[in-house]
C-alpha cells in the first residue's frame, strides 16, 4: 500500500481553496485507480506464479513449507481483494459527491487523513469513538 501511495506527491491545497474541489477529487481518483491497478497486478502475478510453481516435494517438511507459504500468500491476496472492493466503494463515493465527508457526522475528513488513508469514510473524531466502542464491546 505505502509503495503505491508513495508514488504520488501529496496534494498541496492552496490558501482559500475549496475543500474537495474537482482538482482534489481528480487527484484522489487517480491515486485510488493506480492503487487498484497495482493490487490487481500483484494478485495476477501471484496466481500465475502459484500455477507455475506446483512442485511436488518428496520431503514432507519441504511440502509443508510450500503449503504454508502458499496459505500466507493467499491470505495476503484475499486481504488485497477486500481492499480493491473498498477502493471501488471509495471511487463510487467520489462519483456520488460524498468523498471527503464523514459518513457518521457529515464533517470534512480532512486532506491529511485522506492522503494517509484514501479509503477513510470517518473523520478522526468519529473513528476514535468507533474504536473506543469496539474496545468496550470486546471486553
Amino acid at each position: 500500500m505505502a509503495e503505491t501511495l508513495m508514488r504520488f506527491a501529496p496534494y498541496k491545497a492552496k490558501k482559500g481553496e475549496e475543500y474537495m474541489n474537482p482538482k482534489q477529487l481528480a487527484h484522489f481518483r487517480k491515486m485510488l485507480e493506480d492503487w487498484k491497478a497495482a493490487l490487481s497486478q500483484d494478485i495476477d502475478t501471484t496466481l500465475h506464479s502459484m500455477q507455475d510453481e506446483q512442485t511436488v516435494f518428496a520431503d514432507p517438511n519441504d511440502r509443508a513449507t510450500q503449503e504454508s507459504d502458499m496459505a500466507l500468500e493467499l491470505r495476503n491476496r484475499d486481504r488485497e481483494r477486500k481492499l480493491i472492493r473498498k477502493i471501488d466503494q471509495t471511487i463510487a463515493r467520489i462519483d456520488a459527491g460524498e468523498y471527503g465527508y464523514c459518513e457518521a457526522c457529515g464533517e470534512e475528513i480532512g486532506l491529511e487523513r485522506l492522503l494517509a488513508r484514501p479509503t477513510a469514510t470517518l473523520c478522526i473524531d468519529c473513528k476514535t469513538l468507533e474504536e473506543i466502542r469496539e474496545r468496550q464491546i470486546a471486553k
